[in-house]
């Protein structure tokens, strides 16, 4: 979560919302990302697309099976279905998101797929105890 936690970082650094994201596949990580929407000029410059298309590349495969993404605030719709696609196998989340139209839409959908990753998150679960820092940070 420290290297999500760092590409949110560099999005704040770039005028991006912080968000990062980073895939780690057999302790090592294979994707990172933050969010770039507003440097490309693109609205799905996620930090959870560009990691995972970081990963995918890293592998050479689309699946991340036996994956774990950790990604600083709940993902968005937009992204939660590309990361059911994906396959990973574990998504880990920092702080939920209070911007969402509706709060935890995004793991329910994921949680409701054949093929869904596990989901973990919340304050304080993947950010160290109850420090609050992911939503600190955000």
């Amino acid at each position: 979560m420290r290297a999500a936690l760092a590409e949110a970082e560099a999005a704040a650094a770039e005028d991006e919302v912080p968000v990062g994201c980073v895939v780690v596949h057999e302790g090592r990580i294979v994707g990172r990302g933050h969010n770039r929407t507003e440097t490309l000029k693109d609205p799905t410059a996620h930090a959870e697309i560009i990691a995972i298309g970081a990963a995918a590349t890293s592998l050479e495969n689309w699946r991340l099976s036996g994956a774990t993404v950790y990604v600083t605030i709940e993902p968005c719709l937009m992204c939660a279905g590309a990361l059911v696609l994906a396959r990973p196998d574990l998504v880990v989340y920092g702080a939920r998101d209070p911007k969402v139209w509706l709060p935890g839409l995004a793991v329910r959908h994921c949680r409701g797929q054949p093929a869904q990753p596990r989901t973990e998150g919340g304050r304080g679960r993947a950010g160290g105890g109850d420090s609050g820092y992911p939503e600190a940070v955000l």
